[in-house]
């Protein structure tokens, strides 16, 4: 007489052999980890602060696109009638491989999020977010009011607008930094695309028994994902059209990077520094994010900026970023202001090429120091 599945049958099988040897291969990846992590120059290695932001962006990130193409493709899916299908879609985790793990997780192990670009992109932007956060507050007239919020006032409707736009996408960021989500990816259209396609492998990678309909749905999902990114909402990108409609003259330009920096709106000073020097935005920050500096001394002195400019733009950094030697800055002011504005001029010169062609040279010299 049968008595229905007995205790073992409900258990899942435990095979101790291929146990022992997951266990012997994660414990080799850690130590290797370990080792590498170990032998990294100290100025290689990410302080506790930025590696715990640098995950939560990251997380929510991939969270955030895999959650709306989740859901489309479950929605296309029921609407065809497929609701069971479009169940397992949805319900992230229950549909995954044995062992496979988050999208995260999938897509880390697969070493597709070490991709440069995409992690030169995202350390920049925490560690931006990070240093503006820290910047010391210095206000012109106590009863003034801020840079930004003065510029959304203005009668040039362009100026207004791009400000009113910036004042909005930088509460964005600093709400989504504080809760540890975000509204949309926030990237640069290419970078973008490509983690929307590896998100989207992922979750069909993790579904039991993939069909065709799925395929089609979650292919649908990430297109629809893909169509509704606008990179011009991006802080970056809403700073730089401000930029480029204030148009700082020579004679204006000290004046608004020094308040850029002392309103603690350091997207404002790159785009204003982008925008004098004739380069994209993604160059002006990650010579402002240099902890040595020596690039951003350039720069200033190429744009023909006094020593208390740079002083108070150095010092202002250096309180806000705890990689910066102050003492190291100051003593080397004088040298600084020393620099001629035409030799500063052509040192930064390279600055200006063409992205592709600046990778390619750099591409070039790699391997002939090889």
């Amino acid at each position: 007489m049968s008595v229905g599945p007995t205790m073992q049958d409900a258990m899942p099988s435990y095979d101790p052999v291929q146990r022992a040897e997951t266990a012997r291969l994660r414990a080799e990846t850690r130590l290797a980890g370990t080792i590498a992590d170990f032998f990294l120059d100290a100025d290689a290695r990410l302080d506790d602060r930025t590696r715990l932001m640098l995950a939560q962006v990251l997380g929510a990130i991939v969270g955030s696109i895999e959650w709306d193409i989740r859901r489309h493709a479950a929605r296309l899916l029921a609407g065809s009638g497929a609701t069971q299908a479009g169940e397992a879609i949805l319900k992230a985790g229950a549909g995954l491989k044995a062992g496979a793990g988050t999208v995260l997780q999938r897509l880390t192990r697969a070493g597709l999020l070490r991709d440069e670009d995409l992690m030169d992109e995202l350390i920049a932007r925490v560690r931006h977010d990070l240093i503006a956060a820290s910047l010391p507050v210095e206000v012109a007239e106590p009863d003034e009011a801020s840079l930004l919020v003065r510029l959304a006032g203005v009668p040039d409707s362009v100026v207004a607008s791009a400000a009113s736009a910036l004042l909005a996408a930088e509460s964005r960021r600093r709400v989504a930094n504080e809760q540890g989500a975000v509204g949309g990816s926030e990237l640069p259209a290419e970078l973008h695309h490509r983690l929307v396609w590896w998100v989207a492998a992922a979750i069909r990678d993790g579904l039991t028994s993939p069909t065709r309909e799925s395929d089609r749905a979650i292919t649908d999902a990430a297109q629809r994902s893909l169509a509704a990114h606008d990179e011009g909402e991006r802080p970056d990108a809403v700073a730089t059209r401000l930029a480029a409609a204030l148009d700082a003259r020579p004679n204006e330009l000290a004046a608004v990077l020094v308040e850029s920096i002392g309103d603690r709106r350091l997207s404002l000073f790159v785009a204003v520094l982008a925008h004098a020097l004739g380069v994209a935005f993604d160059q002006a920050r990650a010579i402002t994010l240099d902890p040595e500096g020596d690039r951003l001394w350039l720069a200033l002195r190429a744009l023909d900026m006094d020593r208390p400019t740079i002083a108070r733009i150095g010092l202002a950094l250096s309180e806000a970023d705890p990689r910066r030697d102050i003492e190291q800055f100051a003593d080397a002011l004088d040298a600084i202001v020393s620099i001629g504005v035409e030799d500063a001029r052509a040192s930064i010169a390279p600055l200006a090429l063409d992205r592709d062609f600046r990778m390619a040279l750099r591409a070039l010299a790699r391997t002939e120091r090889r």
